[in-house]
């Protein structure tokens, strides 16, 4: 089976994991900062915080802009169900914006108008969380345009993204928002097995992110109501989670980190070779915005069914059968039954339904061979014959 996507271990990660085994931390001790350290330099962020899931990290930074029961969350549809999940996490009441019919990141022009009915009906949200979908940036001047206009913060839902860049800038460095989160599962670009991070440019949430990841406890003096009793000290003075990530996680993420503009680009070169090899076929390929250079986590194609006249169930089904591990991301958060129970109509989300029933997710890592990708596009080709 050629996987839709794998992690990438090599000698040299397992020689950093097996090196934190022989010593003496486990967890808390110098991996954490160092890895921190070394995202936060390549997205040029201020602070980096890591913990043991992108879930984590989205239900953190939603704390520390003080989300709370009474205010309202909006995402994108077109997700995981943690990008909206944190916010019930919190209390919160979660709403979606349709998504655009090229990039299927969450539409600016959906956005803009809802934000003016919001407005008026007042019930504007306290945190938008646009996702940036496959790798590829959401528009983000123009989101932070209308943050300011309307008053709204953003976290940048990234989970698909490290080592892209938009107008330049890496993702990640928060220029056009309050927080960014990654994702370090083993089918993301780099992995740490398991773990998340969250980058900001703000002292202030930084500081509340590490104190929620920790049980609410610190050391710091600073943040206590008195004068430490000693090196053994320390309060609780919120409320908070174990999130932390391990010492082991790290040294694989630190290990990764130096490879990583390797894996993107090893992608953009798969990427535009399927562009070529799927030129002729009846599916819609990814669109790249011109804004953005994307990580490429994921390819994700639309298939022309009225020129098919086979079911996507059909081609999904075959293409598995046939050894190729084809996916389909994402099912509309909207659509879940927990979700249904909320009260969310599908018909509410017209562009997202399209896509959804037309799309299939196609092989693309960074270890697949040439090979590997002309049996992806074979087997499909046969199967829509």
């Amino acid at each position: 089976m050629i996987p839709y996507g794998k992690q990438d271990i090599n000698k040299a990660d397992i020689d950093a994991v097996v090196s934190v085994l022989n010593s003496d931390f486990l967890t808390q001790g110098p991996q954490v900062p160092l890895f921190e350290n070394a995202v936060s330099n390549y997205c040029n962020v201020n602070f980096g915080i890591a913990v043991n899931s992108a879930t984590s990290a989205l239900h953190i930074a939603c704390l520390a802009l003080g989300l709370e029961e009474g205010d309202w969350l909006w995402t994108s549809p077109n997700s995981f169900v943690a990008s909206a999940n944190c916010g019930l996490y919190c209390g919160a009441k979660v709403d979606f914006v349709d998504i655009d019919t090229k990039t299927y990141n969450l539409s600016i022009n959906e956005l803009e108008k809802k934000l003016i009915q919001a407005k008026k009906e007042n019930k504007l949200p306290k945190i938008l969380i646009p996702v940036h979908f496959a790798g590829q940036s959401c528009r983000m001047k123009k989101i932070n345009d209308l943050s300011k206009q309307y008053g709204f913060h953003v976290i940048e839902d990234a989970s698909h993204a490290i080592g892209g860049k938009y107008l330049d800038d890496p993702i990640g460095s928060c220029k056009y928002s309050d927080i960014t989160v990654f994702s370090f599962h083993p089918v993301k670009i780099i992995t740490t097995a398991e773990g998340g991070l969250a980058t900001t440019n703000s002292k202030k949430l930084a500081e509340k992110m590490q104190i929620y990841r920790s049980h609410g406890v610190t050391r710091n003096e600073e943040l206590m109501n008195k004068t430490s009793e000693g090196d053994w000290y320390y309060q609780q003075v919120d409320l908070g989670f174990n999130y932390r990530m391990t010492e082991l996680q790290a040294a694989l993420g630190i290990s990764q980190m130096k490879r990583l503009d390797e894996f993107v680009t090893k992608r953009h070169i798969l990427k535009r070779r399927y562009d070529s090899l799927f030129s002729d076929f009846p599916v819609i390929i990814p669109c790249q915005d011109k804004s953005c250079y994307s990580a490429l986590h994921l390819y994700p194609i639309q298939l022309e069914l009225n020129k098919i006249f086979k079911s996507r169930n059909q081609i999904f089904e075959k293409m598995r059968n046939s050894g190729i591990g084809v996916n389909v991301h994402y099912i509309p958060i909207y659509a879940h039954p927990y979700y249904q129970n909320l009260g969310f109509k599908v018909e509410n989300f017209p562009i997202t339904e399209l896509y959804y029933n037309r799309a299939i997710s196609i092989p693309l890592f960074h270890t697949m061979t040439f090979e590997q990708q002309d049996e992806v596009v074979d087997v499909l080709n046969k199967i829509l014959q």
